[in-house]
């Protein structure tokens, strides 16, 4: 019943604002600390605001523009490589805690709109959650970024339909924000100790500095 507001900056009766949505689409994707893992914005408002409002206030009609955006971080990590063959997103897992707290996943969401939005642009991707905790972790967000990789180093494992998921596709890690890297280097080294070695990484956004593409 309350006038709904854009979520990245507060203008009234929209949920996205046109220049928002300019903001998230119009920065040009590009390599992370991790030259492998692409991010479509550097993660400053009102990018900022748009993932929090998806991922902890439940503005889930958010997820079709974000996901458009981590398309494009797809897109730029893969290269000439994005139409070689089919694709897998793979979603960075979420604690089942935080899943029951929120009401969603939020990064699978993404994932799936991120698929959707790349399958419009002619590509062949789908999206499944082939990772999961294999213990439990401690929260990040104070940790320095070597704490980060001991706190994550063994944490993911691959559930076992992983290699009939991956049958013919290339799996692309996603995650909404990257900020040292540890969480997408831990599902990696996962994927790749099943066998299955990723490809590329990408997200919507990245924190701190990002490679001149």
């Amino acid at each position: 019943m309350l006038p709904t507001r854009c979520a990245g900056c507060g203008t009234d009766r929209t949920q996205l604002c046109p220049a928002c949505r300019h903001a998230l689409s119009a920065s040009r994707p590009g390599p992370t600390l991790l030259p492998w893992a692409h991010a479509a914005a550097p993660y400053a408002d009102p990018v900022r605001q748009l993932l929090l409002a998806h991922k902890e206030r439940g503005a889930l009609r958010l997820a079709g523009p974000l996901g458009e955006a981590l398309g494009l971080a797809v897109r730029s990590a893969l290269g000439p490589r994005a139409g070689l063959a089919p694709l897998l997103l793979v979603p960075m897992p979420s604690a089942r805690a935080a899943v029951r707290a929120r009401g969603h996943d939020p990064t699978l969401r993404l994932a799936g709109a991120a698929a959707r939005s790349l399958r419009r642009a002619g590509l062949d991707a789908v999206a499944a959650p082939l990772l999961r905790h294999t213990r439990p972790v401690a929260d990040q967000a104070d940790l320095t970024a070597a704490e980060r990789r001991r706190n994550l180093h063994g944490a993911l494992t691959v559930l076992p339909r992983a290699r009939r998921s991956l049958a013919g596709r290339q799996p692309v890690l996603v995650d909404d924000l990257v900020t040292t890297g540890a969480s997408l280097v831990e599902a990696a080294r996962a994927l790749a100790a099943a066998g299955l070695p990723a490809r590329a990484g990408a997200t919507v956004a990245a924190a701190g500095p990002q490679r001149t593409p």
